[in-house]
């Protein structure tokens, strides 16, 4: 029996679940690509960083840098610039941000994933209700092997709805792993830039010594 005669006999309800899986898919494909094609920071910014002494080395080694780590960096400093006192809660903005763009599509996935095997039970007792509605007008003379095919007709859409659940929350949860390891990279840098810039108010005066933020990125 061929897959399009299976999801004929499964009904509507198998055909939501294949749109399910068409839409699934088309996410996971578009997040591998956004995650594969996410840069990461060099291995050495973090030296060069901690070996700057003037802010405008600090400028020059982070202007080039491409991904989220980079974009949250660049903020800091910028915002550090423009003379902004509470730079953890700019840190915590950019982070944020940052987070909702690796998290787009992750709520639909998980909604996906969460409703396809409702959606085949769903299927599995509309198709047993017709079942035994068949044995009822037929006073309870019924060929056992036509039962036996209503039932795993019927039995067709958990089985399809388990098949598109299962990878699809597997591989959400991957991605949240992906997203969780890149944000405690994002927290790190942040922290990293927040302790090797000079409190904003000598930024105008007689250059004191960098002030050490202990503040924790919670929104990172």
């Amino acid at each position: 029996m061929s897959m399009l005669e299976l999801i004929n006999k499964g009904g509507p309800i198998v055909w939501i679940l294949f749109a399910y899986s068409v839409v699934a898919l088309s996410i996971i494909v578009e997040r591998l690509l956004h995650f594969s094609l996410m840069p990461k920071p060099e291995k050495n910014i973090e030296t060069a960083i901690e070996n700057s002494v003037e802010q405008a080395e600090v400028k020059k080694h982070i202007d080039n840098l491409k991904g989220p780590e980079a974009r949250i960096m660049q903020g800091i400093h910028k915002a550090w610039h423009k003379n902004v006192k509470n730079l953890e809660s700019v840190a915590s903005r950019l982070g944020s941000i940052e987070l909702q763009r690796m998290e787009r599509g992750f709520r639909t996935l998980s909604i996906l994933g969460n409703t396809a095997p409702l959606l085949g039970l769903l299927g599995t007792i509309i198709g047993m209700i017709k079942a035994f509605m068949v044995i009822e007008l037929a006073g309870g003379r019924v060929d056992s092997q036509a039962l036996a095919g209503g039932i795993w007709e019927a039995m067709l859409t958990t089985g399809v709805g388990l098949a598109v659940s299962i990878p699809v929350l597997l591989i959400l949860h991957m991605f949240e792993g992906m997203a969780d390891r890149r944000a405690h990279s994002m927290r790190g840098y942040a922290m990293l830039m927040l302790e090797h810039l000079p409190h904003p108010a000598s930024n105008e005066g007689n250059g004191e010594a960098a002030h050490h933020r202990k503040g924790v990125i919670h929104a990172v």
